[in-house]
């Protein structure tokens, strides 16, 4: 038997292993270099919800995507319900997202209309979703939950919990703020109204609006984005109000005299789409998959108050940062979840007769 060389030499044997080795590093590094290559000349355009949500994107997904695609990202805000653009964008052929942040209430109305283009749900990140995020032309980004939140130079020691309180003007006077929406505000009119949470759906809509009669009159502000909630809470334009957790929590961490009940909170979840027929579709899906990580999503959290879809996140999230994420047990538990059935089938009637009451 004939002894290979490389055996019988170390020395040759060692420098053939790392002129192999090199060699894979050389054709990986040159693999990368051209993607980078194919996609550099590339422009996408995504759109999230604004204010806080923005920065925050930039860091955990839009930046480390550019350095690691060569892509230029125009990142955008939107307004927070997105879908009749979405179906302006695809009835005209005109794309003005190529991905963009859209809540699970809009999806339930976007996808039977064939609006959305379908996902690439390959790969372990993707696969690390939460089922409860994932719809085949939608990926769950962030869970978030609207909450009753109010400054305590205000209200003390004893601020108010739940919604029988925000209604109670007496025993806490002082300037509202409310949403410009039906979604959660009539679920709010309900709770304070004494209906159980378990029994919200299907939303008695003429029991709602006779109890938003009560509160009409003392709602000085009628909010219609959530960086508009964050001004108003730190520079005391009003004193109490409902408004997606983070919105709060960037004010509390600004040190303001700011706290939040999460007694009776509605949660629902937000996520990536990419309207049909865009002609950017496949990298937008790429981009899409790139915000699935687990790292990427603890990232996104660490600077906006969001629960990740991707439950290995909080391998990486410390637990004083957990327990203000409204996924977080001891919040999700005093909370109910956003009916995206009832919304989806009901949104348009909802608004419409939403609008007519406020112009009353």
């Amino acid at each position: 038997m004939i002894e290979p060389r490389s055996l019988k030499d170390p020395l040759r044997y060692s420098l053939d292993r790392r002129s192999v080795l090199m060699g894979g590093v050389a054709a990986l590094t040159a693999s990368s270099m051209a993607l980078q290559k194919a996609f550099a000349a590339e422009t996408l355009t995504v759109a999230d919800p604004g204010g806080a949500w923005t920065p925050a994107c930039d860091d955990a997904f839009v930046k480390p995507f550019e350095k690691e695609t060569g892509v230029s990202i125009n990142h955008i805000a939107r307004e927070h319900y997105p879908s009749v653009e979405i179906k302006a964008n695809v009835e005209t052929k005109s794309y003005t997202w190529d991905a963009v942040i859209a809540t699970d209430a809009d999806v339930y109305e976007l996808a039977p209309q064939h609006l959305l283009e379908p996902l690439d749900w390959s790969g372990e990140d993707m696969g690390q979703i939460m089922e409860a995020a994932r719809k085949p032309g939608w990926m769950g980004q962030d869970t978030y939950a609207t909450v009753i939140c109010y400054r305590t130079d205000k209200y003390k020691d004893n601020g108010p919990k739940n919604w029988t309180d925000f209604w109670n003007v007496q025993r806490f006077p002082g300037r509202r703020a409310m949403h410009k929406h039906p979604i959660d505000t009539l679920e709010e009119a309900l709770l304070a109204d004494g209906v159980p949470m378990e029994k919200i759906y299907p939303i008695d809509m003429d029991r709602a609006f006779k109890k938003l009669d009560e509160i009409k009159p003392h709602v000085d502000v009628w909010w219609t984005g959530g960086a508009q909630t964050t001004q108003m809470l730190q520079s005391g334009e009003v004193d109490i109000l409902p408004t997606w957790n983070a919105r709060a929590q960037i004010v509390i961490e600004a040190g303001g005299p700011v706290a939040m009940s999460w007694d009776q909170g509605i949660y629902s979840i937000e996520g990536w789409v990419v309207p049909k027929g865009c002609p950017k579709a496949e990298l937008a899906k790429r981009f899409i998959k790139f915000c699935a990580n687990a790292k990427r999503q603890a990232e996104f959290v660490s600077k906006l108050a969001y629960g990740p879809t991707n439950p290995k996140a909080y391998d990486y999230i410390p637990k004083e940062r957990a327990k203000f994420l409204p996924t977080a047990p001891g919040n999700l538990k005093l909370m109910m979840q956003s009916s995206t059935d009832w919304w989806g089938s009901n949104k348009e009637k909802a608004i419409e007769r939403f609008n007519a009451w406020l112009l009353g």
